[in-house]
């Protein structure tokens, strides 16, 4: 079925927009304590499964470019919460790491963001969850 441009309540796009921000200033408030930025915390979140990455894989994780993710992986390694290393075999390439203390930081936004989801998704049919993960993936293609 295809959708019309413009949903009956509006944009999708400027929903999405305002729920974003909406969300990004809940998730602020709640990991205040943490004193990270929205950005860092979407790299220790995309981290906190202990797999190391490479610059390249967490910029595609997050949804940045590589370029613009090494200011944020700067401020993270200065405070001690990620290292960098080389990879086994290709010393050209950057391993990202968690530290004991990003994977401190890693857990409480894991089970703060786990938290707020399931209070803004309660009550919701799974069917409308999967529906809304399509229209995310068909807008992050889009993007691609």
């Amino acid at each position: 079925m295809k959708s019309e441009s413009v949903s009956p309540g509006g944009s999708v796009l400027l929903s999405l927009q305002r729920a974003t921000h909406a969300t990004l200033q809940l998730i602020a408030a709640e990991l205040v304590d943490l004193d990270l930025t929205a950005s860092e915390i979407n790299a220790l979140a995309n981290l906190a499964d202990g797999r190391g990455r490479t610059v390249s894989q967490l910029g595609a994780a997050v949804g940045t470019r590589p370029t613009t993710l090494t200011s944020v992986l700067d401020r993270l390694e200065r405070r001690g919460h990620i290292t960098r290393g080389t990879r086994a075999g290709d010393r050209r390439s950057v391993l990202i790491e968690l530290t004991d203390s990003g994977r401190a930081a890693a857990e409480v936004i894991t089970l703060t963001l786990a938290g707020i989801e399931r209070r803004a998704l309660d009550g919701l049919p799974a069917a409308a969850v999967a529906d809304f993960h399509s229209v995310l993936d068909a807008l992050v293609k889009e993007g691609s």
